[in-house]
Parts: C-alpha cells; sequence; structure tokens
C-alpha cells in the first residue's frame, strides 16, 4: 500500500502525518528519519486498526499487472 504523508519542517527537527489515518503521526531529527518512522507508525495504526475490527493478519505485497 502507498500513503501520502505530509511533512512539517521546524527548528526541533520534522513532524510528519499520515491524513489517510486519523491520529497517525511522528516526527524525526532529520526528513529521512522522520520518514522511517512514519512507515512504523503506519505499520502500528494498520495493526491496531485491523484488531479492534476483528482481522487476525494485516500483510503487504507488491503485485504488478
Amino acid at each position: 500500500m502507498q500513503y501520502r504523508v505530509r511533512l512539517i519542517e521546524s527548528d526541533e527537527g520534522w513532524s510528519v502525518s499520515c491524513p489517510a489515518l486519523p491520529g497517525c503521526h511522528s516526527q524525526g531529527a532529520t526528513r529521512e528519519e522522520a520518514i522511517e518512522n512514519i512507515k512504523a507508525a503506519i505499520r502500528e495504526w494498520l495493526q491496531v486498526e485491523a484488531g479492534e475490527s476483528g482481522v487476525s493478519k494485516v500483510e503487504e505485497d507488491i503485485v504488478a499487472i
């Protein structure tokens, strides 16, 4: 899956959020760190959502058509 993220730079580093997933936010000292952190936050968000919905497993894969 691919998600659009919003990155904001400040004096304290980078904050990042995923608008498609309410409450999914992270941060990092660098842009690259913030992106890696939001990837982890997105995975965790999806796992929690799956658990609350009764889904037993969430997997991601890439397919070409």
